[in-house]
């Protein structure tokens, strides 16, 4: 894969893959407003060319199938740029803490082994709990108390390896209070959270792009 330093070359768009799950694969919206497709859209009209090659993330997926399903998939991409969200998952199947901790190291150990660090952006995993549907998948408290657990581990582990890590999760809890902030599935996030994320993503993504 072909990692480059400084801004983006003129004229080729640097090509972007996205790793994740249901809230990277954006579950519940159209395409077009899937976080990662509104990213490369303001970033175009800003005149920044990059280009979505591949949103490998599924719905469902764990930090164990991003290692054994996603990251495979990233061989013969031309990829400088890649995001990950993942661990909703996780703490829905009850995967420990430290085997979480340990999967998102090989993770991020894997694309910065092919990527620059500072082409790499991790997001931390929304809070489900607080749309209509959350009370469906655990207790809410005790749901909750793991995403804020298994985000700091993300960021931290990304912090470590000077990877930028972006906190969204404070945006996801004004769902409780505003459904428009929720998908047709009463679950999750609909099209305009997700321009909310990347009103929070996108300066920091320029900046990344640009080498400031």
């Amino acid at each position: 894969m072909d990692a480059i330093a400084g801004g983006p070359r003129r004229g080729r768009p640097l090509g972007y893959v996205a790793l994740g799950d249901s809230y990277t694969i954006g579950t519940g919206v159209a395409p077009g407003g899937r976080w990662p497709d509104q990213l490369v859209d303001r970033l175009r009209a800003r005149g920044i060319p990059l280009e979505l090659r591949a949103n490998l993330a599924v719905n469902g997926s764990t930090s164990a199938d991003v290692i054994r399903d996603q990251l495979p998939a990233l061989a013969g991409l031309e990829v400088e740029v890649a995001s990950l969200l993942i661990g909703v998952n996780d703490v829905v199947q009850g995967v420990a803490p430290e085997r979480y901790a340990a999967n998102v190291r090989v993770i991020l150990d894997a694309l910065s082994s092919q990527l620059t660090a500072s082409r790499i952006v991790t997001v931390s995993t929304p809070d489900y709990t607080v749309t209509p549907a959350g009370a469906d998948y655990g207790d809410p408290a005790a749901r909750a108390g793991a995403i804020r657990g298994f985000n700091g581990i993300l960021a931290a582990a990304s912090r470590e390896r000077g990877i930028v890590h972006v906190d969204v999760h404070d945006l996801s809890l004004r769902a409780a209070t505003d459904r428009g902030l929720v998908a047709g599935d009463g679950l999750h996030p609909s099209a305009v959270q997700y321009a909310l994320w990347v009103d929070r993503i996108e300066p920091i993504v320029v900046r990344m792009l640009s080498g400031a």
